[in-house]
């Protein structure tokens, strides 16, 4: 039995402990960017409080009983340009700088999605398949598939990263198949050969069991990236009609013969198509393969991806590619313009994720392909040699990695037109608010939940994530 002198201090500690409890849910922390980058992803010092004053600002109204789709993460594609920097650190840099990505104490971003090319992309010093034969060879079986240029800088840098974050999620995605599969035998353009489609599936097949057995498991891919962008290096063109058929004829039942559980995600290419992965979701053969669709933004509007939930809604959506760049000297940060369309816009849309594009080049925006490869996309991180500095891709997705982590739903808001936002319920209870100032003034509004409110100010051109 307890002596009076420990029931004292036990029942004192059950009132320190829900005081301590009460004053937590009635404070939010206030984590800032300003336009002006006097602020850049800091927690502010001094937290807000809810209240039960009444005022006359406007108010963003956060509701958990409305709940939406659960998220998987925020991250950025490691193209092999971006590994081939990073494995290049010394150790204890490189350290340095995939703990602050990836990890979730402190001032750590806590990165929780990546995305893999499989094979080459234009982001790579040169093209690449894993099962490159000279013209007039073929391999049906895959016999000669080999990880290759990976195992040099993607495979060791995942291996790092997983080490910081084992629940990571990997999605794959190809730019082009092995140059013998096409009607042209070229990285650029021309189309998927009919008869190498149940090769091409094997192809699929090996990947995801050759990265299992360097201990990266993929947890989803997409079908082609950018199909109806032939002139990339490296890319190919692939119509709705054929990509259903290669899903249902040849890429599913061959996953499902492996008992691979890898998603298979559709489409992957602009907002301005939903036509696309719409078609092939109405086929229920193809059907019955797909986890989801995914898509960038270079055209068409965000809004699109709710018309294709709404036409498929037992289906996910995903949001896989985003260019955000700013210029190295810039004296303001234009955080405001990722963060609405993509980390807002996306996940409004009924997004699991949300990936920009891509983790890391050197100054001069390298490496990157001839003939078609992107020599303005710039890395969320610019490294040169052990030193880095980050740019607006960076800060725009820390501004929900860190918070939102995977298991985290969508929560209802109401959306005001000059202070676009989203809400979050993590798997941990807390509420986490993203709200951009797009308007042409400083904002005072409320945010309210729960029959309390607090008052908070947002200069124009800023962003903040309220975690309460």
């Amino acid at each position: 039995m307890l002596s009076t002198k420990s029931l004292r201090l036990f029942i004192a500690c059950i009132f320190t402990c829900s005081s301590l409890s009460a004053v937590a849910q009635n404070q939010a922390e206030v984590w800032l960017t300003k336009a002006d980058r006097s602020v850049l992803f800091t927690r502010q010092a001094a937290g807000l409080s809810f209240a039960t004053a009444k005022n006359d600002h406007p108010a963003i109204v956060v509701n958990d009983k409305e709940t939406f789709q659960s998220i998987d993460g925020f991250g950025y594609a490691l193209t092999g340009g971006s590994a081939q920097h990073i494995v290049k650190m010394s150790a204890p840099a490189r350290a340095a700088l995939l703990k602050e990505l990836f990890a979730t104490d402190g001032n750590n971003i806590g990165v929780s999605y990546i995305r893999l090319s499989i094979g080459a992309s234009d982001l790579n010093e040169k093209v690449f398949s894993y099962n490159d034969l000279p013209e007039g060879q073929t391999d049906l079986t895959q016999a000669k598939f080999d990880l290759g240029p990976d195992k040099v800088d993607v495979i060791p840098v995942m291996k790092e990263i997983l080490a910081i974050n084992p629940k990571l999620k990997i999605m794959g995605s190809p730019w082009s198949p092995p140059l013998w599969m096409k009607t042209t035998y070229d990285a650029r353009g021309g189309m998927l050969k009919p008869e190498y489609y149940d090769a091409y599936a094997k192809y699929f097949v090996r990947y995801v069991q050759e990265m299992q057995k360097e201990g990266i498991p993929i947890d989803a891919i997409t079908v082609q990236n950018e199909p109806l962008h032939p002139g990339n290096n490296p890319s190919l063109l692939m119509v709705a009609p054929d990509q259903a058929l290669f899903v249902k004829k040849f890429l599913g039942p061959a996953f499902a013969k492996a008992n691979i559980k890898t998603k298979i995600l559709v489409y992957d290419h602009n907002a301005d198509r939903p036509d696309y992965p719409i078609t092939i979701l109405d086929d229920p053969e193809a059907k019955k393969y797909i986890d989801g669709s995914a898509f960038h933004l270079y055209g068409g509007k965000i809004e699109a991806l709710t018309d294709v939930h709404n036409a498929h809604p037992d289906k996910n959506i995903y949001f896989s590619e985003q260019m955000v760049v700013e210029q190295p000297d810039a004296t303001d940060i234009k955080i405001v313009n990722p963060v609405r369309r993509l980390i807002i816009g996306a996940t409004r849309n009924w997004s699991k994720n949300v990936l920009e594009w891509n983790l890391a080049a050197d100054p001069e925006n390298k490496p990157y392909t001839d003939r078609g490869g992107c020599s303005m996309c710039q890395g969320a991180v610019t490294i040169n040699h052990d030193t880095y500095s980050r740019n607006l891709a960076y800060y725009s997705i820390a501004h929900a990695s860190k918070f939102v982590r995977p298991g985290a739903v969508r929560i209802a808001t109401n959306d005001l037109s000059d202070l676009p936002n989203v809400a979050f319920k993590t798997p941990a209870g807390k509420h986490v608010l993203i709200v951009a100032n797009s308007g042409k003034n400083a904002a005072t509004f409320n945010i309210a939940f729960n029959g309390k409110s607090l008052v908070a100010v947002l200069d124009k051109g800023s962003v903040a994530t309220y975690v309460w």
